[in-house]
């Protein structure tokens, strides 16, 4: 693993799903600590992104953040998409029950946005709060339309694990730390992951290390991939990490319905280049745009307006009983964390001190 930054420690914890690879900032007083923080990190990343984020926390704060399956020094077992995001789900709520930990203030990053709230959705009373950073939409990841996430076709067309660059993923498994290519890693990390990469210059190193961790292949990342008549030529599978993240298989809109409503804060940067209403990694839109030749036109395979799905959510969950704050930092790419970490630190710890 990464050189830990001071003040964090690493332990790897049995449950009876998977060994979790577990990263902890203790309370000032570990015997009784007043607020436990769990961090869920995204796609292609791992724990050791968010070191700072969990030493800013408040002293009187336990932080930790999980490797999920397949990533950071977590043990690799296959990812069943037919689960949707149940999978990891299922695996950080056995790390609480190993670590005997009934209710947290639970953290997601991207995938792990979706991650948490289907945390919530299987065991709301274990969640105090939830803090959605750059999520992925409730509907998931292309291949709908519309604020309500209508599906664009039956087998989601363009998404899931068809969808990954083969040079990208290839380029993982090689370990690459170059940044001699669009896909490289360390390039993906500084054009997509931040925008203010300069900010990150004594870390990027830690960042893209925690990049390299993903282990790759059909039954982790990026998944398999069904043939298509569709454009472009393939559609959902049903193994590995994206198509956890298609509309066959992930619906998070159930939220709405929840007895138990913790408060959300959504944080987003409005300069994500991923999730967005215009995200360059929906092949519909760089259909659209011509990057991807023989789009069939917005009224087959319509981009999915992402930010938009995500608040019309959140608005039917405030409507029927729950509380959102959305803070939209307009500097930040898709790691507020790190583009504006100042800001994102002060919105968390206000957010779980008044949960």
């Amino acid at each position: 693993m990464t050189e830990l930054f001071e003040g964090i420690t690493v332990y790897r914890i049995e449950t009876d799903r998977y060994t979790a690879n577990v990263l902890e900032r203790p309370a000032s007083d570990p015997s009784a600590p007043d607020t436990t923080v769990v961090f869920v990190h995204g796609n292609v990343s791992s724990s050791l992104f968010y070191q700072p984020t969990m030493l800013a926390l408040p002293a009187a704060v336990r932080a930790l953040a999980i490797d999920l399956r397949g990533f950071g020094d977590s043990e690799t077992k296959p990812v069943d998409a037919t689960r949707g995001l149940r999978d990891f789900a299922d695996d950080v709520r056995a790390v609480l029950d190993a670590l005997d930990l009934d209710a947290v203030h639970l953290v997601g990053w991207s995938m792990g946005g979706g991650v948490v709230l289907q945390v919530a959705l299987d065991e709301p009373e274990r969640v105090l709060s939830l803090v959605l950073e750059s999520p992925v939409s409730p509907y998931g990841f292309g291949g709908t339309h519309g604020p309500h996430g209508e599906r664009n076709d039956a087998e989601g067309a363009g998404t899931g694990g068809g969808g990954a660059n083969p040079d990208f993923v290839a380029r993982l498994e090689a370990g690459d730390t170059s940044a001699d290519a669009q896909t490289s890693p360390r390039t993906v990390y500084r054009t997509a992951y931040v925008a203010k990469p300069e900010l990150q210059d004594a870390y990027e190193d830690a960042w893209v290390a925690s990049m390299l961790t993903t282990k790759t292949g059909v039954d982790n990342y990026p998944g398999d991939a069904a043939v298509s008549e569709k454009w472009p030529g393939f559609a959902a599978g049903t193994r590995g990490v994206l198509n956890t993240m298609t509309p066959q298989h992930l619906n998070l809109s159930g939220i709405v319905e929840l007895e138990v409503k913790p408060p959300i804060l959504w944080i987003r940067g409005e300069k994500d280049a991923i999730v967005s209403d215009a995200s360059f990694f929906d092949l519909n839109q760089l259909g659209l745009l011509g990057v991807i030749p023989g789009w069939p036109g917005a009224e087959v395979a319509p981009p999915q307006p992402m930010v938009t799905q995500t608040r019309a959510v959140l608005e039917r969950y405030a409507a029927s009983g729950g509380t959102y704050r959305e803070v939209a930092l307009p500097d930040a790419g898709h790691a507020p964390h790190l583009d504006e970490a100042e800001t994102f630190d002060r919105e968390l710890a206000s957010h779980i001190g008044a949960a």
